[in-house]
């Protein structure tokens, strides 16, 4: 298998560990330096278990956030996806109380890999603002 397609089953399995906020497949997945960042921290949360407390943290406010992947693009050090998020909002999230308003949004991530199969990075395009408009609070 060349990198391009080890780096998109990379991210294929990536969806399954956030989806069920499996620690094992972070671990594997995940390198333990890789820094995350989330509005919740201000500071950067590391490795495997740092990423899933992103997950966590949004599942205070969507129980059942879940997210697809819905396109993806390769290369041998990075991937792009696009994800379609759905969840409802039935917890507190950022100050806000729960709505119960159902959401989809689209949100894009720059997934950047190491030679070792790892998640290294990841870089968000501003999917927050689409998550606080489906819930009403802009």
């Amino acid at each position: 298998m060349n990198l391009i397609e080890r780096n998109k089953e990379i991210i294929k399995k990536f969806e399954t560990m956030i989806n069920t906020a499996d620690e094992k497949l972070a671990e594997e997945l995940v390198a333990s330096d890789a820094p995350f960042y989330t509005p919740a921290s201000p500071d950067p949360l590391y490795g495997g278990k740092g990423y899933l407390s992103v997950v966590h943290w949004m599942r205070q406010g969507f129980s059942d956030v879940q997210w697809h992947i819905t396109d993806l693009v390769a290369d041998e050090d990075k991937v792009a996806v696009k994800w379609d998020l759905t969840a409802t909002h039935d917890g507190n999230f950022m100050g806000i109380e729960p709505t119960g308003k159902k959401i989809s949004v689209c949100v894009m991530n720059f997934y950047y890999i190491n030679k070792d199969g790892k998640v290294t990075n990841d870089i968000a395009a501003e999917g927050m603002i689409g998550i606080l408009r489906g819930i009403g609070a802009v």
